[in-house]
């Protein structure tokens, strides 16, 4: 009997010590953890974030790109930080929904070293190719593929990104041949696919559009399972090959162990950033939509996109180099 009261003493005692730290968060610089390079999906969400947080909390919102080995290097970084709310990660859901079983040597413990703060955006996400592919659709690519082996070559952000898992399973279900060519970001794969030293990518709209809309790359279809109300006339993936569906998404999350009442501070701010009409036109106009969540509600979707690339990845076969 004495030592659950020692703990519930200990707990009233942090509580009520934590009061004033929060009171006064943020007292200090904010720093956003991007783990891709510059000029990515993540960077341009996390910078739009930050400009509107630093308005709206009153102290400076710093981001720092901490590419490398496919989203961990920064995502450790913020694992190890003190969880008081001034060292915050915005990453795509690959690092801790994909990584954990693609890698078995993590510089952290996968999703147990985070602390989920809010799903902020759902990104449409397309396949496109250089303009030299003589192909307008899916079904013409496919064709083209086929009647080529080994003259394509596909670009993606890393192993086991979006892009890389979206090409696997597109290979799979067309039946058809690929290389990969694994860059530490999105930014480098687009300018390399435009460029044509790679042929295919499949990325954020966030990324691809800009240059759709000036002709140097073809938008072929979009991959999630239903059309896109931003892109109503863009066909599905699953329209050629029934079944097929890749949904990116972006979090917001903090070290282990936050105060509850930290997370739905910072929770709060985050939604109020996005919910700016200029923010939200922005991400309009790339694609992006912002959405509003609770920390649990990115907790279960997190958990569930574990589960489902976890088969993916299994059934792929698909290894780091």
């Amino acid at each position: 009997m004495f030592q659950p009261l020692v703990r519930r003493l200990a707990a009233l005692v942090i509580c009520v010590a934590a009061q004033p730290a929060l009171a006064a968060y943020p007292d200090k610089p904010i720093t956003l953890i991007v783990p891709w390079a510059a000029g990515g999906t993540t960077d341009i969400l996390a910078r739009a974030i930050g400009q509107q947080l630093s308005l709206s909390m009153g102290q400076p919102v710093l981001v720092e790109n901490r590419a490398g080995a496919s989203g961990n290097i920064g995502a450790a970084q913020v694992a190890k930080a003190r969880p008081d709310g001034y060292t915050l990660l915005i990453d795509t859901m690959t690092t801790l929904a994909v990584n954990p079983t693609l890698m078995g040597n993590l510089p952290f413990k996968g999703a147990d070293d985070f602390t989920p703060i809010a799903l902020i955006a759902n990104v449409i996400n397309t396949m496109v190719v250089n303009v030299s592919v003589p192909a307008k659709n899916v079904r013409e690519f496919i064709a083209y593929a086929k009647a080529n082996p080994g003259k394509l070559a596909y670009a993606s952000s890393g192993n086991g990104s979006t892009n890389h898992l979206a090409a696997e399973m597109f290979k799979r279900a067309a039946g058809v041949e690929m290389l990969h060519v694994p860059y530490k970001g999105g930014a480098p794969a687009v300018a390399d696919t435009v460029g044509n030293q790679t042929q295919v990518l499949f990325s954020a709209g966030t990324q691809t559009l800009p240059h759709v809309k000036t002709g140097k790359l073809q938008l072929l279809a979009v991959t999630e399972p239903q059309r896109s109300a931003l892109l109503p006339d863009v066909p599905t993936v699953a329209e050629s090959l029934p079944g097929y569906s890749m949904s990116v998404w972006y979090g917001a999350y903090g070290p282990a162990g936050m105060p509850r009442e930290l997370v739905e501070r910072i929770n709060a701010e985050l939604h109020k950033a996005l919910s700016v009409p200029e923010v939200r036109a922005r991400m309009d106009a790339m694609g992006v939509d912002l959405v509003k969540s609770t920390p649990e509600q990115l907790a279960t979707t997190l958990r569930q996109d574990a589960d489902r690339y976890a088969r993916v990845i299994k059934d792929l076969n698909i290894k780091l180099d």
